[in-house]
């Protein structure tokens, strides 16, 4: 269904664009904010302004932060952990662990993972800014934690980080794989069951 108004095709069309969001979740996100106050699609407008023009990189971690917040809060908090980094993909895994609030150390955020088939290597990530921070002199890392996605290309990033950072003789471990909570077993891919094995604990 095409509408008489090019400005809703417009906003349908720009909708249609974000990652998971199909014509018809488009058109009704449209109607949503032709529906609502003014004020308050004001206000999304103003925070989506925000977002590319107040956020950046922190320079140490390379997470989310706002302008003039680098370091950002986490690397400079007194509370965390500043003997261990957790190595993640992106800045949304840093919020998965964080909403646990079972880790409290550092992060440092790659910014992917190594993918030839879409070519991305190790350049393309921020894995020189992760060695920088483990040369400083006044370094407290003790502890690396992979917190990679157990893909085919995070099993490469894995298998790439481990290589450059087992020279370095820091502890060196990686987040446990196994059976989510809730499934049944004749659903669960042989690789997590051998995975699941291979890491069981001791009763």
């Amino acid at each position: 269904m095409r509408y008489t108004s090019q400005s809703i095709e417009q906003l349908i069309e720009q909708f249609s664009k974000l990652p998971g969001i199909g014509r018809k979740t488009a058109q009704r996100l449209a109607m949503f904010v032709l529906q609502e106050d003014k004020s308050h699609i004001e206000s999304l407008a103003q925070a989506l302004l925000d977002v590319k023009h107040k956020v950046t990189f922190c320079t140490k971690c390379q997470n989310v932060t706002d302008c003039g917040t680098d370091p950002c809060s986490i690397c400079t908090g007194n509370k965390r952990n500043h003997t261990t980094i957790c190595v993640v993909e992106s800045p949304s895994d840093v919020l998965a662990f964080e909403r646990t609030n079972q880790y409290n150390g550092l992060y440092h955020v790659l910014h992917g993972v190594i993918s030839p088939l879409e070519g991305v290597g190790p350049d393309d990530l921020k894995i020189r800014e992760l060695l920088g921070r483990l040369q400083e002199k006044d370094t407290e890392i003790k502890e690396i934690i992979l917190a990679i996605n157990p893909t085919v290309e995070g099993e490469t990033t894995v298998l790439y980080l481990s290589k450059l950072l087992k020279p370095l003789e820091l502890k060196l471990s990686r987040i446990a794989r196994g059976i989510p909570v809730g499934s049944e077993l004749e659903y669960i891919d042989e690789a997590t069951l051998t995975r699941a094995l291979q890491g069981r604990d001791e009763l």
